[in-house]
């Protein structure tokens, strides 16, 4: 399962940072032709919501993951920033603290 697991993760995390690139070669996010129409394209509107609403939801697990301030303040940005791509790299971390024999449910759960 950990194997398993590592290689979605490495897959996420890489195609996010393909898609991600190509989509800002082609027009960087900067660019001030880039508009976002509330009105004229409510499926954006829809998907970016939705996208965000993942990221809190996969934050507050980080946040009862994580005990200090300062590390939940970081996964925070870096989730709200690069969202899938962070995900990926905080499951990556996680996996790779996870001892031999142990359960995938022991990521779910606060080291202790």
């Amino acid at each position: 399962m950990k194997r398993f697991l590592s290689v979605l993760f490495i897959g996420i995390i890489l195609t996010m940072i393909v898609v991600t690139s190509l989509a800002s070669l082609k027009r960087p996010l900067w660019d001030s032709a880039v508009e976002f129409h509330w009105r004229s394209s409510p499926w954006s509107v829809a998907t970016l919501f939705d996208a965000y609403f993942g990221f809190v939801t996969f934050y507050v697990w980080v946040a009862y993951k994580e005990r200090a301030p300062a590390a939940r303040v970081l996964w925070f940005i870096l989730i709200m920033a690069l969202g899938n791509m962070a995900m990926s790299a905080y499951m990556l971390l996680q996996l790779s603290k996870l001892r031999a024999g142990q359960p995938p449910e022991a990521l779910l759960l606060r080291g202790e």
